[in-house]
C-alpha cells in the first residue's frame, strides 16, 4: 500500500469488489475521487454467476423489476470498459425459451402484444426442430436484445489496474480496527471521508449492517462438455445451458436458501444432470461445477443507504440473481444520494428495515 494513504485523506473505502463494488469504483474514477478498495473474493457470487444479462423473468415472461432503467445505466458501463481495457466483456447472445406446452406458447404470444414487453420478446417463434440435439416437442420463443458478460475475466481486468495503481489488497477486512469520527473513518492508518461496504453475503458478519435480511442464496453451476451439442444460442428450460466455446457449456443454477457453506455438493451435481439428461440427445460430460452465494433479500430488492448512527459508513449490497443489470443503477444511485445530497428511492432504501436494528 502506498505511503500516500498514510498521509492524505482519501474520498472513499471500498469493501468488496463484485458488480456492486466494481460499479461504484468506476463512477469514483469517471468523478475523480480518490479511494481504495479492500476484497477478499471469498463470496465468488459474481465470479460464478451466469453471466446474462437478460431483461425478461422468463418464467413468467414478464420484465424484471425497473429493466428500462437498469439498462440504461449497465449496457454503456460494460462498452466504457471494453475501451478503456481494450477488452472485450460483452457479446450479443440471443436467449431461446425452451414451451413446454403449447399454454405457453400462448401466454408468450401475449405477452408481447403488451407494449413494454414488445422491445423484448421476438413474436416470430423458433421452429422446435432448429436445435435437432435438444429434445423438444414445441418451439422456442426468443428474447431480444439479451447479451452475456464475462464477469470474471471482468473483474480480473479491472483489479489488474487498480493494483497497477496501488488502490487495492486483497486481504480481509477487519472490522473491529475501524476507527470512526464525525468526519471520517480511519482503516489501519488509511483516513478516508467514507466506507461504502459491498460484501454480498459477507455483510452477514459485517458489524454495522448484519441487522439487515440477507437471505443469502447459494447457486451451483457445472460446466459440461458436449461437442456433439453444437449450441449458439441460450436455451432456458428448467435450467439454463449457457454456451462457453470450445463445445463447453455452462448449465445451471440451483438455488439453496438454507446450505450456506461455499462448497460444492454431490446434490446440486445429481439435479442438474438428471436435467440435462431428459433435455439433451447427444452425450455429454461433467467437467468443472461452481459455487457462490447470492446476496439475496427478503423483499428481493436491493440494500442501499446509510448508516443509521454513522454519517460516514454506507452499504451497497442485495443485488440478487440480477447484479449483471442492477449493480451500475444502484452504484449510480449511492453516488448520487451521497454527492449530489439526491434522495433514495425507498425501494431500495436500507431505512426500510429501520424496525430490524435491534
Amino acid at each position: 500500500m502506498s505511503v500516500f494513504y498514510f498521509c492524505t485523506m482519501i474520498d472513499y473505502i471500498i469493501v468488496g469488489f463484485g458488480l456492486a463494488g466494481m460499479s461504484f469504483t468506476e463512477i469514483l474514477d469517471r468523478n475523480k475521487k480518490s479511494f481504495v478498495v479492500f476484497e477478499d473474493t471469498s463470496q465468488q457470487s459474481s465470479r460464478i454467476a451466469g453471466g446474462l444479462l437478460n431483461p425478461v423473468i422468463l418464467k413468467r415472461f414478464t420484465l424484471a423489476w425497473k429493466v428500462q432503467e437498469q439498462i440504461k445505466h449497465a449496457l454503456p458501463l460494460y462498452n466504457r470498459l471494453e475501451e478503456r481495457f481494450n477488452s472485450s466483456f460483452y457479446n450479443d447472445l440471443p436467449v431461446l425459451r425452451r414451451f413446454n406446452s403449447i399454454e405457453e406458447q400462448n401466454t408468450w404470444a401475449a405477452a408481447y402484444d403488451k407494449p413494454l414487453l414488445e422491445p423484448f420478446l421476438n413474436p416470430k417463434l423458433v421452429h422446435k426442430d432448429v436445435y435437432p440435439t435438444v429434445d423438444g416437442s414445441h418451439h422456442y420463443g426468443k428474447v431480444k436484445n439479451t447479451g452475456k458478460i464475462e464477469i470474471g475475466k471482468m473483474l480480473d481486468v479491472y483489479i489488474d489496474d487498480l493494483i497497477k495503481r496501488d488502490c487495492y489488497t486483497n486481504k480481509s477486512f477487519e472490522y473491529e480496527k475501524l476507527e470512526i469520527d464525525e468526519s471520517s473513518v480511519s482503516y489501519k492508518g488509511i483516513k478516508a471521508k467514507r466506507i461504502v461496504f459491498a460484501e454480498g453475503y459477507g455483510i452477514k458478519k459485517n458489524p454495522f449492517f448484519k441487522y439487515l435480511p440477507m437471505i443469502g442464496n447459494k447457486g451451483e453451476y457445472i460446466i459440461i462438455k458436449s461437442p456433439e451439442l453444437k449450441l449458439n444460442e441460450v436455451i432456458k428450460s428448467s435450467i439454463f445451458i449457457i454456451p462457453l466455446g470450445d463445445d463447453l457449456y455452462k448449465v445451471g443454477a440451483t438455488y439453496d436458501h438454507h446450505d450456506k457453506e461455499l462448497q460444492t455438493t454431490e446434490k446440486a451435481k445429481t439435479k442438474l444432470v438428471k436435467a440435462l439428461e431428459l433435455l439433451l440427445k447427444v452425450p455429454f460430460e461433467v467437467v468443472n461445477q461452481i459455487v457462490g452465494l447470492r446476496p439475496t433479500v427478503i423483499d428481493r430488492r436491493p440494500l442501499v443507504g446509510k448508516h443509521n448512527d454513522f454519517e460516514n459508513l454506507y452499504v451497497l449490497n442485495g443485488l440478487g440473481t440480477r447484479g449483471i443489470l442492477i449493480g451500475p443503477t444502484i452504484a449510480n444511485e449511492l453516488y448520487d444520494m451521497i454527492e449530489e445530497n439526491m434522495p433514495l428511492d425507498k425501494e431500495i432504501d436500507i431505512r426500510r428495515f429501520d424496525n430490524k436494528r435491534n
